[in-house]
């Protein structure tokens, strides 16, 4: 069988740190294309990761007209999303996007069309589902350790660590801010733990207090990903944090919170679960709290979750779970792991706390 041939739509921040290295360590698959309207970004790329006749483009259009490419990554800020994923569906491309699915539901709807009427694979970057300690949190659960999960905490607090570069602060291009950054993320990883994707209804508010209001020199230390720069209050027009209370259809509830800036000392991991038999946090590893012998436990079941991917965006990078999955479903060796109906519920949960901060009321699915 001949190897697959990948293309690579933006040549940005996610696609260096994350989908490059990825799959360039896959076998059965040729990095053949490169797009980013800053040409010499493709370019870069296309030198580093590329085969020897790989193509550069500044127009993803032109990429998807090339009959040989057999899939494509959406890795492009949030607003073009759909516009292009729903193109390269149409186009007869796999596609693999970067998260969140959409800016809103309407536009991830677009792209469930698409793929229904093409037939073709898709699927949504959530690489924290693929994190050592959380496939063995998934299994306690799936276990039935816990019992019937009735509530749950979905938390990504960064005390200051607003993104600096790219467009992460530019509402137009990103639908919002934390929330849509990295509250995806959490909330993502506690419905997929709880296996519960049905929701009643949504409340929630966001705010623009600490991004918008403090000057450099207010800020305190900037501490993401060891860029100490401080962010530029003027041309910040996103929140800076957001919080929902999400209720299931069976009567679960969910407590969401994600923020780039907050005045709150933090703690790694996202998710706590409570259950009739037991509870689980990944707070410190994965910890079982349950009774044992009639008497209160605490277990520890996995290791130290890190925040990030072991090696993630370095040379050195370990074997990419997320596209192996992937390159393993493009041969039809495998299953998809994150369903987009899936990244649809995560996109109207946080469009509908958006909605329900702007209205003071909840929003009803």
């Amino acid at each position: 069988m001949a190897n697959l041939k990948i293309g690579f739509i933006g040549c940005g921040g996610i696609a260096n740190q994350k989908h490059l290295p990825g799959m360039a360590q896959q076998s059965g698959v040729d990095l053949v294309a490169f797009c980013d309207l800053v040409v010499e970004r493709a370019e870069e790329a296309a030198r580093k990761y590329g085969t020897a006749d790989a193509k550069v483009y500044t127009d993803y259009r032109e990429l998807l007209a090339d009959p040989s490419i057999y899939a494509v990554h959406v890795l492009t800020p949030n607003v073009s999303h759909s516009e292009i994923t729903v193109a390269a569906l149409d186009a007869g491309k796999h596609v693999l996007c970067e998260k969140p699915m959409a800016i809103n539901s309407e536009e991830a709807e677009r792209m469930l069309e698409a793929r229904n009427r093409s037939g073709k694979l898709l699927t949504i970057g959530y690489q924290y589902r693929h994190f050592h300690d959380h496939a063995v949190a998934k299994k306690v659960v799936d276990e039935g350790w816990l019992g019937d999960v009735y509530y749950a905490e979905a938390t990504y607090i960064r005390r200051r660590g607003v993104p600096t570069w790219g467009v992460f602060t530019d509402k137009s291009k990103q639908g919002g801010g934390a929330l849509i950054d990295i509250g995806t993320h959490a909330l993502d990883l506690t419905l997929w733990l709880m296996g519960n994707w049905d929701v009643d209804y949504v409340v929630g508010s966001s705010y623009e207090k600490l991004g918008r209001l403090l000057s450099p020199a207010e800020q305190g230390q900037n501490d993401w990903r060891g860029r100490p720069d401080p962010w530029d209050n003027k041309t910040f027009d996103v929140e800076d944090f957001a919080v929902g209370f999400v209720k299931m259809k069976n009567g679960a509830t969910i407590h969401l919170k994600a923020s780039w800036a907050l005045n709150m000392v933090t703690k790694p991991g996202m998710v706590l679960l409570a259950g009739t038999k037991g509870g689980l946090d990944t707070y410190d590893g994965v910890r079982l709290n349950h009774v044992v012998a009639g008497q209160s436990s605490v277990t520890m079941v996995g290791e130290k979750v890190r925040e990030f991917i072991p090696g993630f965006g370095s040379e050195e990078a370990p074997p990419s779970r997320e596209h192996e999955i992937w390159v393993a479903a493009l041969k039809g060796e495998g299953e998809l792991f994150v369903l987009p109906e899936q990244a649809l519920v995560v996109s109207k949960v946080l469009e509908a706390i958006y909605t329900s901060s702007q209205t003071g009321k909840p929003v009803y699915f």
